[in-house]
């Protein structure tokens, strides 16, 4: 399933908001709740940007803590595949 960036996006920028959209295109969202302005679609475009960004620093820093661990344990990914394995 892919995410939903669009709605990811805006509940970051408007955390407090209500809203529907159709087919994750920003011309049609409807505000139903919006305390101040909505976001224009630049600022939702460099909100998903972040997410996006924010996903990969996330995902790198968990592959650096398992191979931080995998070292001290002086096995490799194969091995704790293998160790870890349903019998």
């Amino acid at each position: 399933m892919q995410k939903d960036y669009l709605f990811l996006a805006i509940r970051s920028l408007k955390p407090n908001s209500e809203f529907t959209y159709k087919e994750q295109d920003y011309s049609t969202i409807k505000w139903d709740v919006l305390e101040g302005e909505a976001p224009t679609q630049t600022e939702i475009d460099a909100a998903i940007e972040q997410l996006k960004a924010d996903e990969i620093t996330e995902a790198e820093a968990k592959a650096n803590q398992k191979a931080a661990v995998l070292n001290r344990l002086g096995i490799t990914e194969e091995e704790a595949k293998l160790l870890l394995a349903k019998s």
